[in-house]
């Protein structure tokens, strides 16, 4: 966290001349002041990071003014400055609050140290602050399963975290995606500075500038004071970047920027601020698709994609379902102080069967569900879990009225032909899942629109996004057409 404005309360005219130069080649903004009344009246202006406090002043023992600085709610840290005899003066002064202090004389390299230590505990401090006050995380941060997926992700996880490469982790809502950048972190060698993350999609646009960069006092209403953004935060550590995908292009540009030169400036702010940070990003749209539409920067998708992580949905990795099922039941037992029996066979069945559209996020609620409203001394069972199929595509289009197609047009995409049904639009066979069922009926509507996915999503009542990311799922080629 760098040091960037200082008060110096000396007496000695001399003293002052010359610390406040040391401190401007730093580019260091410095109020000198001789007197403790003038320092109340800077103070009173403005903040500061560091004091550096002289002994004896005019108008008043530097000891006692000590106190009074203490008692304001932005303080900056104060180094204390006194004479060879003034030992005791000092010690008293570092039980009373003081960071540090100075043996007078001392040399301009010693003044350097003091502000370097001072710029390492104000980024502890402020990191510290920071976590306290977010809500706290779960302690399970490990990555579970046993399946050759899962191992592959291990593997490419561990081979990743010892570079300091900037990653993109790509992958569906509730797949683990944090838990992956949280893996990175901690195996790398920035495992014992921050890690600080910050939820772009959670926020308003015109606030992920300021949580980001900081701002400067006065930047914009209600801008009371200097804020260090996570970036400043993250110094020396590790910033995730979840959902970078729905930042703004404007914002997108300022990105781009730190990563390529590794500084920013705060909002109303001139002043570039270093830092050294390594980022890790997360997103669970296309972002190629997203390129091409021009809705995301290519030269911040080349920055971000150095390596890319892929985290695969459960569907994909069924095998590890019967192990995660056997944590996260252990783990909601003792979270709810409950005694059960484990989980019935038929209930593993059921999950096994499930095709779990929010990943292992949805399979967490339902075990921590299950295991909530499970009797006594009693096993899960499937009416537990509330596995009930949800609504598929096609009842919640069978109340909309049907849709006219004036003309088909030709077009190159092939979509594949859907299993047979009957004239009330069952399927032919009864050993489908819901994903099975809700595939045709996708492509079933798609054909019925002459492969127009605009208005195929409206039929379907979903947003376009949606449907794209189903048609990948089903290796349908894009319509060069649509």
């Amino acid at each position: 966290m760098p040091i960037e404005n200082v008060i110096l309360v000396a007496a000695e005219d001399f003293l002052r001349r010359t610390v406040a130069q040391a401190l401007r080649q730093k580019r260091i903004e410095v109020a000198s002041v001789g007197t403790i009344q003038e320092a109340h009246d800077y103070l009173g202006k403005g903040n500061f990071d560091v004091m550096l406090l002289d002994e004896q002043l005019p108008d008043g023992s530097g000891a006692e003014f000590l106190r009074e600085v203490n008692m304001r709610p932005n303080k900056p840290l104060v180094v204390f400055m006194g004479g060879p005899g003034s030992v005791d003066t000092v010690a008293d002064c570092m039980r009373h609050g003081a960071f540090d202090y100075l043996l007078k004389p001392f040399s301009n390299e010693q003044v350097e140290i003091v502000i370097k230590k001072a710029e390492q505990f104000a980024q502890v401090l402020t990191v510290n602050q920071f976590l306290t006050t977010h809500e706290a995380e779960d302690s399970e941060h490990e990555i579970l399963g046993q399946c050759a997926a899962t191992e592959k992700l291990r593997t490419l996880i561990r081979r990743v975290a010892q570079t300091q490469a900037t990653v993109l982790i790509q992958g569906e809502n509730g797949t683990g995606k944090e838990l992956v950048a949280r893996a990175l972190h901690r195996l790398s060698p920035r495992r014992d500075c921050p890690f600080i993350k910050l939820n772009c999609a959670a926020l308003p646009e015109n606030l992920v500038e300021s949580e980001l960069f900081g701002h400067e006092k006065g930047s914009f209403t209600g801008a009371l004071n200097k804020r260090e953004g996570r970036f400043e935060l993250a110094h020396t550590g590790s910033i995730l970047l979840d959902e970078i995908s729905e930042i703004s292009l404007q914002l997108q540009a300022k990105l781009l920027r730190v990563l390529q030169e590794r500084e920013f400036e705060r909002v109303g702010g001139t002043r570039p601020v270093k830092v050294d940070v390594r980022v890790i990003a997360t997103t669970n749209r296309n972002l190629e698709q997203s390129v091409a539409k021009n809705e995301f920067r290519q030269d911040l998708y080349f920055r971000l994609n150095v390596v890319p992580i892929h985290v695969p949905a459960l569907r994909e990795r069924r095998d590890d379902i019967p192990l995660l099922v056997h944590k996260f039941t252990e783990r909601f037992i003792r979270k709810h102080g409950v005694r059960i029996k484990g989980i019935s066979r038929d209930a593993e069945q059921a999950l096994r069967a499930h095709p779990w559209p929010g990943n292992i996020r949805e399979l967490q609620n339902v075990i921590e569900r299950a295991v909530i409203l499970c009797d006594e001394n009693a096993q899960i069972t499937p009416e537990l879990l509330g596995l009930t199929a949800p609504p598929t595509m096609a009842e919640k289009t069978s109340q909309s009225a049907p849709v006219i197609v004036e003309a088909k047009k030709e077009t190159a995409t092939a979509v594949p032909e859907p299993a047979a049904h009957d004239s009330n639009g069952a399927a032919a066979g009864l050993n489908e899942t819901l994903a099975d069922v809700e595939r045709r009926h996708i492509l079933n509507v798609l054909r019925n629109c002459a492969n127009n996915r605009t208005q195929a999503a409206k039929v379907l009542d979903v947003n376009i996004r949606t449907l794209r990311n189903k048609l990948n799922e089903y290796k349908v080629a894009d319509d060069p057409a649509e």
